[in-house]
This record gives C-alpha cells, sequence and structure tokens, in this order.
C-alpha cells in the first residue's frame, strides 16, 4: 500500500468517526474508523522510514583532480642555453 492509500484511509477512517451518524445493527462505525486512522498513520510511518532508507546518497566515483597552479622557474630568454 502506497501513501496515497494510507492517507485515503485515515480520510475514510476521519470520515466513518466524525461526519456519520449511521447506526448498523453489531458495527460501531466510531470504532471501525478509528481502526482505519490507526493502520493509515502507521502505513504513512512505515513508508516515511522506507523511503527515506532508499534515499542514500553516495559519494561521487569519480577520482578529484587538483590543478596547482603552472609557476615558471626560467623565463623565455635565460632558459639556459648561453647568456
Amino acid at each position: 500500500m502506497g501513501l496515497g492509500g494510507c492517507i485515503i484511509l485515515i480520510a475514510v477512517g476521519a470520515i466513518l468517526t466524525f461526519a456519520t451518524d449511521w447506526d448498523m445493527q453489531g458495527v460501531n462505525l466510531d470504532l471501525v474508523g478509528v481502526i482505519f486512522m490507526i493502520v493509515g498513520l502507521i502505513g504513512v510511518a512505515t513508508f516515511s522510514s522506507i523511503a527515506r532508507r532508499r534515499r542514500v546518497v553516495m559519494p561521487p566515483t569519480t577520482p578529484v583532480v587538483e590543478e596547482r597552479p603552472h609557476t615558471h622557474t626560467q623565463d623565455g630568454y635565460h632558459n639556459g642555453y648561453g647568456a
């Protein structure tokens, strides 16, 4: 059951508990609504914990190359060949 199903369970449970005044022989609709809401909340908590575990951030696999500034020890006119 996905997140949408859990939210629907919570909504149906709230409707049965707070918005209806039906009387059925042998069935307490207020209790059924509360059970639906509890099951929906447990489903949301379970779904959230599973979704959090799936979102593991992996470090990049490409190596990092540092660029160092190129420094010349000799200039173009005095490169060690004479003068």
